[in-house]
């Protein structure tokens, strides 16, 4: 069984490690058992930014939201449960909330609370999509990263699944990217560390 508060990186304040770390994303995204996942971190990652941003306001439809579920499920827990909650929200609730969302980028807790509004989204859920609007500010919040980080944070403690705990993990993660400068953002330190901790055999 992998200690995900003994994985090295966290305590590493070299850049290089933490770009090679980063460089292995990929792979590990093809370690993992799911096979569609690659196609929809693909999407995930590369097309839909480019989608949501190029509308006014900003959101994701209901479609995305979906399939948003069904990346984060393929990359970690399936939940069958949450993901027909997510399909039954009214398609225009998805708009509105996640639009709602978008204008609230600079206060976290009410960006989250917006998008956990719609059904089956908690607030990991969330993090997903605001992740895409905003991803200096929003790293998305994983299980795999969130265990080598919190036994390693003053005023961590204990992993909980709700916004007051998100706060604390982009607040870690947001100051790990200042620290490592160079053009990181809090969404790098996420999938780095997610990476190597797949890597190192840590599965959810």
């Amino acid at each position: 069984m992998v200690l995900l508060a003994d994985l090295p990186l966290w305590r590493d304040d070299t850049l290089s490690s933490w770009e090679q770390a980063l460089a292995t994303y990929d792979r590990a995204i093809a370690a993992l058992p799911n096979g569609k996942l690659p196609a929809h971190d693909v999407w995930y990652r590369h097309e839909l930014p480019a989608l949501v941003h190029a509308r006014a306001p900003m959101h994701v439809t209901h479609d995305e939201m979906v399939r948003i579920t069904e990346w984060k499920m393929a990359r970690g827990v399936w939940r069958a449960p949450n993901l027909v909650l997510v399909r039954n929200n009214p398609s225009g609730a998805v708009e509105a909330a996640t639009a709602r969302a978008s204008a609230l980028l600079d206060n976290t807790a009410k960006a989250v609370a917006a998008v956990s509004a719609l059904g089956g989204v908690g607030p990991a859920t969330a993090s997903a999509v605001l992740a895409i609007m905003a991803p200096d500010r929003f790293p998305f919040f994983d299980e795999i990263v969130t265990g080598q980080v919190a036994p390693h944070v003053e005023g961590m403690g204990t992993i909980a699944w709700t916004a007051p705990y998100y706060r604390k993990y982009v607040a870690a993660l947001t100051a790990r990217a200042a620290a490592l400068a160079n053009g990181w953002h809090a969404t790098m330190v996420e999938r780095a560390l997610w990476a190597h901790g797949v890597h190192a055999g840590a599965r959810v």
